[in-house]
């Protein structure tokens, strides 16, 4: 009598095991799930920055065109017209094989169809992405990761908590933005200090792209934990022709209200610098250190620098189809420094040689040159060093 029982026992177990496998089979052919990644190692020495005797640095990097990444793209065919759509991405430095902080440079899920794009997570700011769709500083790569003083101004690249819309219409694209800030702000006597998950962004673009010919305008409006505003403006565009890449750019960066003495002022200078400043982005200082435990450093805030422009110029050239040659300068101007200590102006140069070794495999050399000059405390970095030259040369691949 049991007999029965277990066949009929074992019947369903192989139809449980099975049944996942005939749903696989009948979901859409075109969902997807997708892994992708770069790495790029490279070296790079550079003067003026480090503790040799001569004042160089010289050390390998994990990204020299790129930074190093893996991520997974999901696309889901809903019906209709409708699709679900997800990325999660992570940064990691392949010199030493350390990730990133955060882990997950992007993290979002969305929902795409004839209304547009809705996304919701970690992902890229309005800047970043009218940038570098638009005007990149080169047509196959739309930065250099060692050298990238155009995202010096991006405040931050990416927005935590963010919500995007996009859409587009012929030749146009729009796109918004907004993300929330969740209550954690920084008062004055410093409770609640959360910088990670306490910035408000809110703004949006317009971009028009035909034939070889793209421009656009962006602006993002960002509120530091302490309350600081800060408004910033992009605007900009790209002309290709044959062999030719032609780009030009500007973007503006305004602090809207003065630092507080306290520790909210504090912590938005620190977060100001942190986007200002920075060897990697060809980055400058806005202003002094200071130290809320230290009265008289807290009083450096009124010299801080509340505005900084840059305009940007670049040209690339493919030689050949393995060889791009590319050339791209940026002059800035920093301003609102209450003793002129830090108001002062900067250029940027860099030049790449890119050799296409295949389709996903590239090897690069690369020059740049840094030189800031007006008030005393216009400099590179702590260091004092107000100018700077740098050598990088790599290999990146694809997948």
């Amino acid at each position: 009598m049991r007999i029965p029982f277990v066949k009929k026992t074992l019947a369903m177990t192989a139809l449980a095991a099975v049944a996942p496998l005939a749903l696989a089979q009948q979901a859409p052919a075109t969902s997807s799930v997708q892994l992708y990644g770069i790495v790029d190692v490279a070296y790079r020495h550079t003067n003026n920055e480090g503790a040799n005797a001569d004042g160089s640095l010289s050390q390998m990097i994990g990204g020299g065109m790129s930074q190093s990444r893996w991520g997974i793209n999901i696309n889901e065919e809903l019906g209709g017209g409708l699709k679900a759509i997800a990325n999660l991405e992570n940064r990691f430095n392949a010199d030493s094989g350390t990730p990133t902080t955060p882990y997950f440079q992007q993290s979002w899920v969305g929902l795409q169809g004839g209304f547009g794009r809705v996304t919701l997570g970690r992902q890229y700011n309005m800047l970043f992405d009218l940038v570098t769709s638009t005007y990149a500083s080169f047509p196959y790569s739309p930065y250099m990761e060692a050298y990238k003083p155009e995202l010096g101004m991006a405040m931050g690249a990416r927005a935590n908590n963010a919500i995007k819309y996009l859409a587009e219409v012929g030749d146009f694209r729009g796109a918004l933005q907004y993300s929330f800030d969740e209550g954690n702000t920084v008062d004055k006597l410093g409770a609640n200090v959360n910088p990670a998950g306490a910035i408000r962004t809110a703004g949006g673009y317009l971009r028009y792209a035909s034939g070889g010919v793209a421009a656009g305008v962006g602006y993002l409006n960002t509120r530091l934990p302490g309350g600081t505003d800060v408004d910033a403006w992009t605007l900009g565009g790209s002309y290709r022709t044959g062999p030719w890449y032609l780009a030009l750019g500007y973007g503006l960066n305004k602090r809207q209200d003065a630092y507080g003495f306290n520790t909210a002022g504090v912590v938005d200078s620190s977060i100001m610098g942190a986007y200002w400043s920075g060897s990697s982005n060809g980055g400058f200082l806005p202003g002094a250190a200071a130290n809320p435990a230290n009265p008289a450093s807290v009083l450096n805030l009124r010299d801080h620098a509340d505005k900084r422009q840059m305009y940007k110029v670049g040209v690339g050239y493919q030689a050949t189809s393995q060889i791009n040659i590319g050339v791209h300068y940026f002059h800035a101007r920093q301003s609102g420094s209450a003793s002129g200590a830090y108001s002062g102006k900067a250029d940027f140069l860099v030049s790449v040689l890119d050799y296409a070794l295949s389709k996903r495999t590239d090897a690069y050399f690369a020059v740049d040159h840094t030189r800031v000059n007006g008030g005393a405390g216009m400099a590179l970095d702590s260091n004092g060093a107000r100018n700077r030259t740098g050598i990088t040369v790599g290999m990146r691949h694809r997948f």
